[in-house]
């Protein structure tokens, strides 16, 4: 039997929790009685807590009444991982990760552990529209953008959402084997191992500049401009500035090259038309500025993990 806490608070998001304890629950159907997955819910504030989808939640346990030592601990996301603090549940969640042989989170739940120090000096992810946050709360983390989820020794943590059954599956497969995991998966009608990692979900070009900037008016001409060739020195000379200056001003503001931004740019744009139109992936490539699908599909392989056809075929 292996043990498995829930770990429950005021505006937790209910998927968080549901995804991985259906993975462990149907895993159950597969494994002798003394091989299940048993699940406890231990709350922080009071015996029920009300998700933020307004759904009231009751816990086995109180934070009072629960062992510090599980064979794996979880801790779900939701608004109330990273809007409120969780002064009282710290000392639990520490002496746990101590004792238990596993533990992590779903999606914003990294934040919680963050909170009792249990990300420091760690390779650690969260939801992608929340990795500038953790990074700025957390600075001692070593933050991965890109990861479904990841794996650093016994400290487990994942994606945003249904990035949780990922990784319960994994966790299934570690404990009784991949044939076991591939059962459940089928039966949730999901896949193993997903193809790609966050970056597929996220856009790529998040930092703009100040548009009234130099740097802004820059990025907002090669936005609108993407079909034209570009490299530094015309950059530069769009900014009136000597291309040395130019790209040190540009990485400073943006915290990325200039020719990043635009193959950034270039992959969004096409992903844009993949998802919206059924154009020729030529047409696609050279209306993104990539000029043959060769290369469009070079940089979508190395920014997304997806070729052009593969993510059309999965968002489009």
């Amino acid at each position: 039997m292996k043990d498995i806490a829930i770990l429950l608070y005021p505006d937790i998001l209910m998927l968080d929790m549901a995804g991985p304890v259906e993975v462990f629950s149907i895993a159950n159907r597969y494994l002798e009685p003394s091989q299940h997955y048993r699940i406890s819910t231990i709350s922080t504030a009071g015996p029920s807590v009300r998700a933020s989808n307004g759904i009231t939640l009751h816990a086995d346990l109180l934070l009072s009444e629960a062992s510090p030592s599980w064979d794996f601990l979880l801790v779900p996301g939701g608004p109330g991982a990273y809007n409120d603090r969780h002064d009282d549940a710290l000392p639990w969640l520490q002496a746990a990760a101590k004792q238990s042989r596993r533990f992590g989170s779903i999606c914003t739940g990294a934040f919680v552990l963050g909170e009792a120090g249990l990300l420091d000096h760690r390779h650690v992810t969260t939801h992608w529209h929340y990795i500038s946050r953790l990074r700025q709360r957390f600075p001692s983390a070593q933050i991965e953008t890109d990861k479904i989820f990841i794996k650093d020794d016994n400290l487990f943590t994942s994606g945003g959402v249904t990035a949780g059954i990922d990784m319960a599956l994994s966790v299934v497969s570690e404990d009784h084997g991949r044939q076991i995991a591939l059962d459940v998966a089928k039966v949730l009608l999901v896949v193993m191992q997903r193809q790609g990692g966050q970056a597929q979900f996220s856009p790529l070009v998040a930092a703009m500049a100040k548009e009234d900037s130099a740097i802004g008016r820059v990025q907002n001409y090669v936005l609108d401009h993407l079909e034209e060739p570009f490299s530094v020195d015309r950059l530069a000379g769009l900014a009136a500035m000597s291309p040395r200056h130019f790209a040190r001003l540009f990485s400073r503001e943006t915290s990325t090259t200039p020719m990043e931004f635009v193959q950034r740019a270039r992959v969004d744009r096409a992903r844009e038309l993949l998802e919206n139109s059924d154009l020729p992936l030529k047409t696609v490539a050279f209306r993104s500025g990539f000029g043959s699908a060769r290369h469009m599909r070079l940089s979508f392989s190395e920014r997304l993990g997806l070729t052009p056809d593969q993510y059309r075929r999965q968002f489009g």
